[in-house]
């Protein structure tokens, strides 16, 4: 088998210097557009493929972008992966995409094998913060925490009032006649089901007649969001809340399917309203009332952040923070 063709041998089939070249290659609009051409030709006669691994050895960075997420399959990540994708492509830069399962040695794993690969930078929904992502940041390599608040002295954010789209859920219910609540989410630990809840409990506790209780449950997913509506539907009617309020649309879908199964119609014996809008809520037997979050402009917003702390040299942090929306369906209409 024949050698894979060189750059030395690009420069001489087009008549330059192997600098030259690699001008064209890098740096092409230092080479006069004549020059260019003839080193093009030659690349393209040769088959030349230039060895991005050795490049990036030598300038210290790859052309790619890490994003670590708590759960690839939870459409509201799949939806921020995408916009992070369209804002890497348009700047020539591939994403890596790492999935924790809400595992904090799973995230520590992900973290170290990001800094091997000498990303330009990583978006992360950081589960655990116990020095590793400082120790990215000491080594150059940026780190944007999306979907949640940062510190403003040392990094950028991209989050969604979680606060306010509690509360909008929660004035929702309230103010549909419900005055018997359930919050169903956890890990209580995950700051946006801390903050959630939060926003429920603010408004509830400003009214006397209205009871407030949590399911707490071990993950985010379809599964545990059936477990719980499992353990609603088997206390029977009368212990039944009037409306439940999930963290997240997944937990709604699963809490939906349970209480369906057991015979109970939603909204007529209990409501529904679950958090992101992800596509199947809308596409669900019973159209979900969701808080919606602006999933790609997240992502893209955040890789925007990111991308303008590698390339400025004046950077300073920014905090930006998204306004939710409620969007009531049948699940939870008056």
């Amino acid at each position: 088998m024949a050698a894979a063709p060189n750059i030395r041998e690009v420069a001489v089939r087009a008549g330059v210097s192997v600098g030259t070249v690699s001008n064209v290659l890098n740096r092409p609009e230092l080479v006069a557009e004549p020059t260019r051409e003839r080193v093009y030709a030659a690349i393209a006669e040769l088959g030349f493929v230039r060895n991005d691994s050795a490049r990036q050895l030598r300038v210290g960075r790859s052309r790619t972008l890490g994003l670590v997420v708590l759960d690839v399959a939870n459409p509201f990540f799949t939806d921020v992966a995408r916009g992070v994708e369209d804002t890497a492509n348009q700047h020539g830069l591939a994403v890596i995409l790492c999935n924790t399962d809400e595992d904090p040695i799973k995230e520590a794993s992900h973290l170290d094998l990001l800094a091997e690969m000498r990303v330009q930078g990583v978006l992360i929904n950081p589960i655990d913060t116990d020095g590793r992502i400082a120790a990215l940041r000491d080594r150059g390599i940026p780190v944007v925490l999306f979907d949640r608040r940062g510190d403003p002295a040392v990094e950028c954010s991209v989050a969604v009032d979680d606060v306010l789209g509690g509360r909008l859920a929660a004035t929702h219910l309230i103010e549909s006649g419900h005055r018997s609540i359930q919050f169903v989410g956890g890990p209580l630990t995950l700051r946006q089901v801390q903050e959630r809840y939060e926003g429920v409990s603010a408004v509830a506790s400003a009214h006397d007649d209205v009871e407030l209780t949590v399911l707490t449950t071990p993950a985010l997913n379809v599964a545990a969001g059936r477990a719980a509506g499992d353990r609603l539907a088997a206390a029977g009617r009368d212990a039944l809340p009037s409306a439940v309020f999930c963290a997240n649309d997944l937990l709604a879908l699963g809490v939906l399917q349970a209480l369906t199964h057991a015979g109970l119609r939603v909204p007529d014996d209990v409501a529904i309203v679950g958090y992101d809008d992800i596509d199947f809520a809308a596409a669900a037997a019973v159209p979900l009332s969701s808080v919606r979050q602006p999933r790609q402009q997240l992502g893209r917003t955040a890789a925007e952040l990111l991308l303008a702390e590698t390339m400025e040299a004046d950077h300073e942090h920014r905090q930006v923070v998204f306004e939710p929306e409620l969007i009531v369906r049948e699940s939870s209409a008056r």
